[in-house]
């Protein structure tokens, strides 16, 4: 059952996680695989897929530029086109709740023959584009967006892209990939030089479709591309996903879980250290490599979690998981103190605000900071929270109402159909006690 439709979730306290859980397809990924599928020579095979809403849009925004796409639930097929295959559509390209398909085609759609107009939902259309926009109109892309700096952006085709080196100005594994695919269609060779380590889930994949990333250290470099072979794709499950049963198996008393077949890659499972560091009990097992990215089974068990200062190197690499960390911060003892991140401001929503928001309705004690949040140690009393339509604020609270003293109700959940349509059916099976209201 989706949640589509369904705006609110009440969870109840008690009960703990248990068993064995596989979580959807990693989203991140799931997007990489359809985008490189896309222009591609001959057919790609994506095992794993995430039917999530924002990879659907993906999906979409492709078929209408004439790619061929065969969804058969778990495995996908793509029929790419080549490098200058994809077509025109004369008609707005709209990309729903999902900043990393915009901005990672944004990249993409610049090196075309045609013109694009990009947009999103209410909620995209507030997010910031500029970042990828400066960049590309460096290596010669014609593109402007509103006088906001956000959507609707329009590219005007047919310009050829120059290679360019590039400091980034921020960690953003959205505008690394947005260069990157740029950089596939650019003269000469583009260099991007990353002052924080960002997930490199885009790298990995050019190397599966036969087109080498170089790696010097920080800097990273990519040649223009004269063609990318089709592969077959294995996703793993996605671990921002069970970052949630994760914390809740942490906080639960008598937790005992086993998350399969969940990709740890080292630039996106900061929050295994981070949980660590807190005193979690957690254990990789059957480690291994598939399609390029390291899988692995996650054990956790109940423990008693301490406040930390979150380092800051670690928090570029965990920037999604942070809804779901705070959670287990104002269950752990002593205070928890995160800063550097102010990338939580301009997600689906600000969450650092919303997560502040949904601390002072259920009674934990929380400041919030320009960049991160303090939080003291204290109990969940219940109450109701707005998730202001973002999946993983929803979540994270939900994981908060099995530790609540009174019932935590959710609002605005509609959009957990982004990246976890099935949450709520698999969080019942692992012992949550959650409904739709």
């Amino acid at each position: 059952m989706s949640s589509k439709n369904r705006s609110s979730f009440q969870v109840k306290p008690g009960g703990n996680i248990s068993g064995r859980i596989t979580v959807p397809g990693d989203k991140s990924i799931s997007h990489r695989a359809l985008m490189l599928g896309a222009i591609a020579e001959g057919e790609t095979t994506i095992k794993g897929f995430l039917q999530g809403e924002d990879t659907l849009a993906t999906a979409k925004v492709f078929q209408q530029m004439g790619i061929e796409i065969e969804n058969n639930s778990d495995v996908v097929k793509v029929k790419g086109v080549g490098i200058h295959g994809l077509h025109a559509h004369n008609k707005a390209l709209d990309f729903g709740n999902s900043g990393t398909s915009v901005r990672l085609m944004t990249g993409l759609l610049s090196a075309q023959s045609f013109n694009s107009e990009l947009i999103g939902d209410e909620s995209l259309m507030t997010r910031p584009m500029m970042r990828v926009i400066k960049p590309l109109r460096t290596m010669n892309a014609d593109i402007n967006c509103s006088d906001n700096g956000t959507l609707p952006i329009k590219i005007s085709g047919g310009n050829q892209l120059t290679g360019i080196d590039y400091e980034m100005p921020v960690a953003s594994a959205q505008l690394k990939s947005c260069l990157l695919l740029a950089g596939l269609y650019a003269e000469g060779t583009t260099s991007i030089v990353e002052n924080k380590a960002t997930r490199d889930h885009t790298e990995r994949m050019l190397g599966a479709f036969s087109h080498p990333v170089i790696r010097n250290g920080n800097k990273i470099s990519i040649n223009k591309a004269d063609e990318l072979i089709a592969t077959e794709i294995i996703i793993p499950a996605d671990f921002s996903s069970a970052a949630f049963f994760i914390v809740a198996a942490s906080i639960c008393s008598g937790s005992d879980v086993i998350l399969e077949n969940v990709g740890v890659n080292p630039t996106r499972n900061a929050m295994l250290k981070i949980m660590e560091l807190m005193g979690a009990n957690i254990e990789l097992q059957n480690v291994r490599e598939q399609s390029g990215e390291p899988v692995a089974d996650i054990h956790i068990k109940s423990s008693e979690l301490k406040g930390i200062d979150i380092p800051e190197e670690l928090v570029p690499v965990a920037i999604d998981e942070f809804p779901a960390i705070l959670i287990a911060a104002a269950c752990a003892k002593g205070t928890t103190r995160l800063s550097g991140a102010a990338e939580l401001r301009v997600k689906e929503s600000d969450r650092i605000q919303a997560m502040l928001d949904g601390f002072i309705a259920t009674g934990i004690k929380a400041e919030a900071t320009e960049d991160g949040m303090i939080i003291e140690n204290s109990e969940f009393k219940g109450g109701v929270v707005n998730s202001h339509g973002d999946h993983r604020i929803a979540m994270a609270f939900a994981v908060a109402g099995m530790v609540s003293k009174k019932p935590i109700q959710i609002n605005d959940c509609d959009n957990v159909a982004t990246s976890f349509p099935n949450f709520v059916d698999i969080a019942k099976n692992a012992g949550m006690n959650i409904i739709y209201d």
